[in-house]
């Protein structure tokens, strides 16, 4: 069925106290169960084999992460889904890689949001409508229901990017793993 999903940077709710109140609603309601049945161990393999293929063509590391909630003291105190993505970005160490060239994508179930965080290395090579366009791709499938669609969706035009980029060249190596975190 149909569902509501934000692109990047736009505000799942505002910040007035009631649309607080409204998403601290949606993220007590939304269930690691439900999302580890939209992401059964079948699906994390498909994708982190479609992470292996988009980084087999370049040099860049993708890594995919799935939230399915945040605490509520985070909703409370306004904690947007981009900055949670930024501080995932750290905490997974995305940011990590010798040529700078990470990249995350973030899904945070319980606002229907995904965002992209891209290292440095792209500053001033990529336009944030490319990334945008990312998203927007993921959206279609999500809005659908097709969860591991839309995540392979982003992957793939992810790595695209990076491979404009980035390109493949003899030598390089595997430095994020591969596998989808669903947190």
């Amino acid at each position: 069925h149909a569902q509501e999903w934000h692109l990047p940077r736009d505000p799942p709710d505002g910040g007035t106290a009631m649309n607080r109140i409204v998403r601290l609603f949606r993220h007590l309601v939304e269930t690691r169960w439900a999302l580890r049945r939209r992401f059964t161990p079948a699906v994390l393999d498909r994708i982190e084999t479609a992470v292996h293929a988009g980084e087999s063509r370049h040099r860049g590391e993708i890594r995919v992460v799935i939230e399915t909630d945040l605490d509520a003291w985070s909703i409370l105190d306004g904690r947007t889904p981009r900055e949670r993505a930024l501080e995932v970005f750290a905490m997974h160490g995305v940011w990590d890689t010798a040529e700078n060239n990470g990249v995350l994508i973030y899904v945070l179930f319980a606002d229907r949001d995904m965002e992209i965080v891209a290292d440095r290395g792209y500053s001033g090579q990529v336009a944030p409508a490319e990334w945008e366009a990312v998203c927007k791709a993921m959206e279609v499938e999500f809005r659908a229901g097709r969860w591991e669609q839309g995540v392979i969706a982003g992957i793939e035009r992810a790595s695209a990017v990076v491979e404009r980029c980035f390109p493949w060249r003899e030598g390089d190596r595997n430095e994020l793993p591969n596998r989808p975190e669903l947190m």
